[in-house]
């Protein structure tokens, strides 16, 4: 929280108009799950097949400056060279967020080093029922909790990430973070899916869904984002989209605009800042944006309210000190 704030309030004190605050970071598009509605898995073998090197990734956190990479996929553990990717990013003192459904971390945690710059983000999408359902494939939510304990045992940071639709129960999601923290992990984090035509989400009955799972917060619940993004789900504020918060880099190049949408890709994250007419996107601006609550473009929304006036930086303070009085 220290590094993000220092380096949001630098940003400001430059004033640059557009920073990032999160490298999505996507060494492959294989994976072992073939999750309903993901479209990484679709692409063809030849480009399955395909890696970034470390020092591709290296040199993408150094351009793009966030002091955050996600390392989302496909499934990075499958990436043979990824002890030796995170090493180097965490060497360059980039706090890590390495998000894995879990199958093979069990047997991988040999090849890490617990560190305060590395985090397992374990995909998680509900209590066991739901979370075999999501990933489609029995037993799945049973190997990732036995990795979760052993990962912790072994002196790593563990936190979870899950991606709720409208037909989620709100009863079952607050279970499902008791036990969460039952496990004890460092903190939780939700988002709504993206509105694919086969998942269609629509932002107020998503306000809907997120108010009753969010209201009166248990103490021992931990988030691992931005309160006011939590707010932001339930329909207390509101905000506009920024998509260069949490710029994409992958084995094509620099995704326009975001991690979500792909209308092509630039060499060089200078070009994706400058020559992308972000005027384009967000809600009410292009149809493809226009039920989008997800936290790759609002988070940093969120973290932006926080230091650029002082309303946004009190309700952050209280939603931090006395969630349940938000």
């Amino acid at each position: 929280m220290f590094t993000v704030a220092s380096y949001v309030l630098a940003q400001k004190l430059k004033g640059v108009k557009r920073y990032p605050l999160v490298l999505m970071l996507e060494p492959l598009f294989r994976c072992n799950l073939a999750c309903a509605g993901c479209g990484k898995i679709q692409y063809p073998d030849h480009v399955l097949d395909k890696r970034l090197t470390p020092e591709q990734c290296w040199a993408a956190a150094e351009e793009c400056g966030a002091p955050i990479v996600s390392i989302p996929g496909g499934e990075p553990l499958i990436h043979p060279e990824m002890p030796l990717i995170v090493k180097g990013l965490v060497e360059r003192k980039k706090y890590v967020y390495l998000c894995t459904n879990a199958i093979l971390l069990e047997r991988k945690l040999s090849d890490y080093r617990p560190s305060k710059y590395l985090t397992f983000s374990i995909h998680m999408d509900g209590l066991r029922g739901e979370h075999d359902l999501a990933v489609c494939r029995d037993g799945v939510y049973d190997v990732a909790v036995r990795a979760i304990k052993a990962a912790l045992s072994r002196g790593f940071r563990v936190t979870t990430n899950t991606t709720l639709f409208n037909d989620a129960d709100p009863e079952r999601v607050r279970k499902f973070f008791d036990a969460m923290m039952e496990l004890g992990v460092e903190g939780m984090m939700i988002s709504p899916g993206y509105s694919y035509e086969k998942a269609p989400l629509k932002r107020q009955r998503t306000r809907e869904v997120f108010a009753r799972i969010l209201h009166t917060p248990k103490k021992h619940w931990r988030f691992n984002q931005s309160p006011l993004f939590l707010d932001f789900l339930m329909g207390k504020v509101d905000y506009q989209c920024t998509p260069w918060g949490n710029p994409t880099y992958n084995i094509f190049g620099w995704q326009k605009p975001c991690y979500l949408l792909q209308d092509g890709y630039t060499p060089t994250f200078r070009e994706l800042i400058e020559d992308t007419n972000w005027n384009n996107y967000g809600t009410g601006r292009n149809e493809q944006c226009a039920d989008c609550m997800v936290h790759c473009g609002y988070e940093a929304s969120a973290v932006n309210d926080t230091f650029s006036t002082l309303r946004g930086f009190g309700r952050t303070v209280v939603a931090t000190l006395m969630p349940t009085a938000r």
